[in-house]
């Protein structure tokens, strides 16, 4: 394929809203994988919590919230090792691809009632999700040149795709796992009541069988992105020469070898908490080395560093917002009065809150991003703008927690803080995702990709540390916990206006 024709691909308008067709495939391809995400989630930390007579685990509260920190910080970490796989190896198709049957073989372990069978669909989604979630993004932005305006409007359709899954998972999932008329209904079969956890985990993974259905049935569309063997010949020569030209450095391996030893070290000596930092310092440094090797240029560096500063930021974002699935969820069961003219509904089903509001405002942001055009806020004003929101929606979650001392609240209480939460996230998620995308190093777009979900990992952690201290007991608990994250929240977002001159000049005219 030579570097017209793959020009030529990136003006398709061929598909919905004027963007390439392949986006479409792309699009349901992530819908249905986030479905099978969100809807497992929607229901695990409330499986992990339930009594052994309800059918559940029986944890208590700080495990629960341990675990679901550290799966869901796993989901996003393993990206970093799935983009390099891509990137070196197997091409972001075929990484894709293998992923999702992964994904679907976890879930589908999870429909069995066995703490072993458990813990291995914990470890098979994680390491599923760490091949197809930074792939398939870079792959939507393969679909365009680095300067297309059309490329954060088709980030945020994407966008809406994921919400898509994420809104029928929880009222699908959540329905069969703790729906009151569900259980009759499979106990009417001869069906013990008490395994319509494992429904809602089985439904789960049928939803990614339809996402790769969806995904071989239309992959001609996407025959010019996602694959090694289609790069254009002189890419490859470059990259050949430049391997040759630099061969690897031994010192690297030192360097490696270090680190895994530290990391080790640390987690022996102090526990596995602190191992999150070093973590994060150890991935610094490998991008670094990577760095030193491929030989980067000044501007290729600054808007590496540029990107950094943002994932930083981005921590405290998900840190806040991943409290939807562990202790705003456990709000919502003890909480929050899920009661609509006596009819008894899931909790689960305020998860479908957020997702619902992406799906309308995603095309709304879409269409002002275009609108704007060059007059639009730079990618890391989007980025404060989105710590602002979510740092907003926590301070107004603040009075509900006083009240929950005279008995259960409103659901209005979760309904505002979810909208407030999504305007933040419309200008950071989407938006970080094709930042990384148009800043990155060309030869290292997969692993950056893979990066901005490491960042997104350590944020899931913290988040479930956070929730370690839910107590639905203790209304003064709730207030320190919550007008925490708030107050940290509306910090970090001050700190990171007064970077946007800096963030500017490392950025140049990329953005």
């Amino acid at each position: 394929m030579s570097a017209a024709m793959q020009v030529d691909t990136t003006k398709d308008t061929s598909g919905l809203g004027g963007h390439p067709r392949g986006l479409t495939t792309l699009f349901f391809t992530e819908l249905w994988e986030r479905f099978s995400y969100y809807g497992m989630r929607a229901i695990l930390v409330l499986y992990m919590v339930a009594k052994v007579e309800e059918g559940g685990l029986a944890f208590d509260t700080k495990t629960a919230a341990s675990i679901y920190g550290t799966y869901t910080m796993a989901v996003y970490l393993l990206s970093l090792p799935g983009g390099l796989i891509a990137d070196k190896f197997l091409g972001a198709r075929q990484t894709v691809l293998f992923g999702g049957i992964i994904i679907a073989c976890g879930h589908f372990s999870m429909a069995f009632h066995s703490m072993t069978m458990f813990y291995t669909g914990l470890v098979l989604i994680a390491l599923g999700t760490g091949l197809l979630k930074p792939n398939i993004s870079t792959m939507v932005g393969n679909l365009y040149s680095p300067n297309d305006p059309r490329r954060d409007g088709g980030f945020s359709l994407f966008y809406m795709g994921i919400n898509l899954g994420a809104f029928l998972a929880p009222l699908v999932c959540g329905y069969l796992a703790e729906g009151a008329s569900f259980k009759n209904f499979i106990a009417s079969l001869g069906f013990d009541p008490k395994g319509s956890w494992h429904f809602g985990f089985a439904a789960a993974g049928v939803g990614m069988v339809f996402g790769l259905i969806v995904y071989m049935i239309q992959r001609d569309r996407l025959a010019h992105v996602g694959d090694l063997a289609a790069k254009p010949k002189e890419e490859k020569e470059a990259e050949t020469e430049t391997s040759q030209k630099k061969p690897f450095n031994p010192v690297f391996i030192l360097v490696y070898v270090l680190l895994a030893a530290v990391t080790i070290f640390v987690w022996y000596k102090f526990g596995r908490d602190w191992v999150i930092p070093v973590v994060a310092l150890d991935a610094l440094i490998v991008f670094m080395t990577l760095g030193l090797q491929e030989g980067l240029t000044v501007g290729e560096w600054k808007r590496t560093a540029a990107i950094l500063i943002l994932f930083f930021f981005t921590i405290f974002f998900w840190a806040a917002y991943e409290q939807k699935g562990a202790s705003l969820n456990l709000f919502a069961k003890n909480l929050v009065n899920t009661q609509i003219f006596g009819w008894q509904f899931p909790a689960s089903w305020l998860q479908s809150l957020t997702p619902l509001y992406v799906i309308i405002l995603a095309p709304i942001f879409a269409a002002l991003w275009l609108k704007l055009g060059d007059r639009q806020p730079s990618s890391p004003a989007k980025f404060t703008l989105g710590l602002l929101f979510i740092g907003l929606a926590y301070t107004l979650f603040v009075p509900a927690c006083v009240l929950t001392a005279q008995g259960k609240v409103s659901p209005l209480w979760l309904v505002g803080l979810y909208f407030l939460e999504v305007m933040g996230e419309m200008c950071l998620s989407p938006v970080g995702l094709s930042t990384v995308t148009k800043l990155s190093p060309v030869k290292f777009v997969g692993l950056m990709m893979g990066a901005w979900f490491f960042a997104t990992s350590l944020g899931n952690k913290l988040a479930g540390y956070i929730a370690g201290f839910y107590d639905p007991n203790n209304s003064g608990t709730l207030v320190k916990m919550y007008g925490g994250i708030a107050i940290g929240l509306l910090v970090s977002a001050t700190i990171l206006f007064l970077l946007l001159p800096t963030l500017r000049k490392l950025i140049g005219k990329a953005d």
